[in-house]
This record gives C-alpha cells, structure tokens and sequence, in this order.
C-alpha cells in the first residue's frame, strides 16, 4: 500500500493541507507517519475525507461526524440523531425536487408573468 503525503492528499480531495492538519487535530483523519517534515496518510484516507466532506454538505458539524466516526451499534442517542437528519434531508430532498421541476417547466414556459402559471405554481407547493 503506497502512502501519501499531505500535499498528494490536498491535491486529490481539493483541501488545504491546514485543513487536513486541522481534521488530524480534531481527530476526524489520522496521518500514518511522516516522510521527513511531511505527514503521511494511507489511502482509505480519501474514503474517510470524502465521507466527511458528505457529512458536512447534509449538515452535521464536525463534532458530530467524529462522533458518527467512532459509533457503535448501542449508540441509540447517536442512532436517534441519524434518524432525525434523514427525515430532514428526505424534506430537503422533496423541496429541492420541486424546485428543480418549476425550474425545468419555468425554462421552456410562455406564460406572463411567469410565476402566476398554474402549472409553475403547482411544482411549487
């Protein structure tokens, strides 16, 4: 298994090296060893900062992907949690969904003003 260095791991996932010191030092992602001042980290670390990157886009904080990071299976407050976020990206996920088709209807739509168009309205609610 071929390590990387923090300059080939901020290239691959597009974040700064501080940021990649800053996930270490939060505990998110952990360095494998230094090649003289560098850090090295084994690959399954892009797997770890892609998950983390996820995370990040549905909203949990840091805080609570580290904890996510090191659950266990009796982690009910965790679990719990979890459920909420998904009942709250299934929301986001329907009004982005209708978004998306007024958009798709408003781009090919005659209708003046376009917002009164009933079927542009109907997308939206």
């Amino acid at each position: 298994m071929t390590k990387m260095d923090i300059a080939e791991v901020a290239a691959s996932t597009g974040l700064t090296a501080s940021a990649l010191r800053f996930y270490e030092r939060q505990g998110l992602i952990e360095s494998s060893g230094r090649n003289g001042l560098r850090r090295t980290f084994d690959p399954g670390v892009l797997d770890r900062i892609t998950f983390i990157g996820c995370a990040r886009a549905a909203g949990f904080t840091l805080a609570q992907i580290g904890r996510f990071l090191v659950a266990t299976p009796g982690d009910d407050e965790l679990r719990a949690r979890m459920a909420e976020k998904a009942r709250e990206l299934e929301q986001d996920i329907d009004r982005l969904t209708r978004m998306r088709d007024s958009l798709r209807h408003a781009a090919t739509c005659t209708h003046a003003p376009l917002v009164e168009c009933p079927e542009f309205k109907s997308r939206m609610t």
